[in-house]
């Protein structure tokens, strides 16, 4: 009995020792495994956008980052690193697993290629829309759908301050008219919509940061605001003449009168500004953009008719204060201030007799 027990107990023993020799091997091959080569060769890869750790072990594996992937998968999920970042990566095929997890958890170099777009002052989102749609692999339809969507706007109202539920309003031809600051950016060639408009609100957000605190304080909406540099940008001969503009248009809001500008009705008509003279039918129709028509007395716009430059903003924020209701620009982008209407039918003429007036091409 006692010889039986000690040979149940020599079985035990051995069963240990050998499975501290086969975990032995097991851990020394795992080790091995995630340990770095010796190959000093770099290899590019690009890590897109929602895959894992696990996911690309594969492309890893093939480019002999990794010995294998099943320890690089247990190494995953006994060190849980932070969120993969996707982009382009530069790997040496001597990084240990942990230096090669530790470059895709802090980013990437990128190595997509760019380009170049320049959105110029002063033009509207058939502008804009035309310039996207000419640089990216995006439809105009896209570029639409995204506009008109209600969830993407509302998604846009929560990340920026100054974009309010006015951009939903169903009478707005294009909700973020007014908003994509116009400037030079540097794209991804495979940007999307959302990038580029994300980027140039970013910008917006940037130049009017500076004047939040006035924005605040007026009794006009950060819309309406934005919606007067717009008219601004267009009214104004020269940019010395912004804050006076301003100050008129202001001066005719205060005094209930209606703003009377042709730039809303070229807008409201979606014909592009002075290319011909308005049609008394399309100064007189009643449209939630034409300040030409009665139906629009002491209201802006809908919404913004172009991008504004900082000067046509910062002219909306800081008018000039007089007490002109009325101004004219010649054909030398010169303007004239006056205050009453006979006093600005008299300078037309004046100018028309000096061969100063502005003449459209029919």
């Amino acid at each position: 009995m006692k010889k039986k027990v000690f040979s149940v107990k020599k079985f035990i023993a051995f069963l240990f020792f050998l499975c501290l020799i086969i975990c032995g091997a097991l851990v020394g091959s795992y080790f091995y495994l995630i340990t770095g080569g010796k190959d000093n060769e770099t290899v590019n890869i690009y890590v897109n956008e929602g895959d894992t750790y696990s996911t690309i072990s594969k492309v890893l594996k093939d480019n002999d980052l990794i010995k294998s992937e099943l320890a690089y998968k247990i190494y995953i999920k006994l060190n849980k690193p932070g969120n993969l970042e996707y982009g382009d990566y530069v790997l040496k095929k001597s990084y240990s697993v942990e230096e090669l997890v530790n470059t895709l958890e802090k980013g990437s170099v990128d190595l997509r290629k760019t380009k170049t777009v320049t959105f110029v002052e002063g033009k509207n989102m058939r502008y804009v829309i035309s310039r996207i749609t000419s640089n990216f692999n995006i439809s105009e339809k896209e570029i639409l759908d995204k506009l008109s969507n209600t969830k993407y706007l509302d998604s846009l109202i929560n990340d920026y301050w100054f974009l309010t539920d006015d951009i939903k309003n169903k009478d707005i031809y294009y909700s973020l008219e007014g908003y994509l600051f116009p400037d030079t950016y540097e794209f991804y060639e495979s940007a999307d919509i959302d990038d580029i408009f994300r980027t140039m609100l970013n910008n917006t957000e940037k130049k009017l940061e500076t004047y939040k605190s006035e924005i605040e304080k007026s009794k006009y909406s950060i819309h309406e605001m934005m919606t007067l540099a717009s008219i601004i940008e267009l009214e104004a001969g020269k940019a010395d003449d912004r804050k006076g503009v301003a100050g008129v248009f202001y001066n005719r809001l205060n005094s209930g009168w209606s703003l009377g500008s042709d730039v809303t009705t070229y807008y409201a008509e979606k014909i592009d500004n002075w290319t011909r003279d308005l049609k008394t039918s399309e100064l007189n129709s009643c449209n939630a953009y034409n300040t030409r028509s009665s139906c629009m007395t002491g209201k802006l716009p809908v919404s913004p008719i172009c991008n504004p430059s900082v000067g046509s903003i910062e002219a909306a924020i800081e008018p000039t204060n007089h007490k002109y209701y009325y101004f004219v620009a010649d054909k030398n982008g010169k303007t004239y201030f006056t205050k009453s209407d006979s006093e600005h039918a008299s300078k037309v003429r004046e100018l028309k007799r000096n061969g100063l007036w502005i003449e459209y091409q029919s």
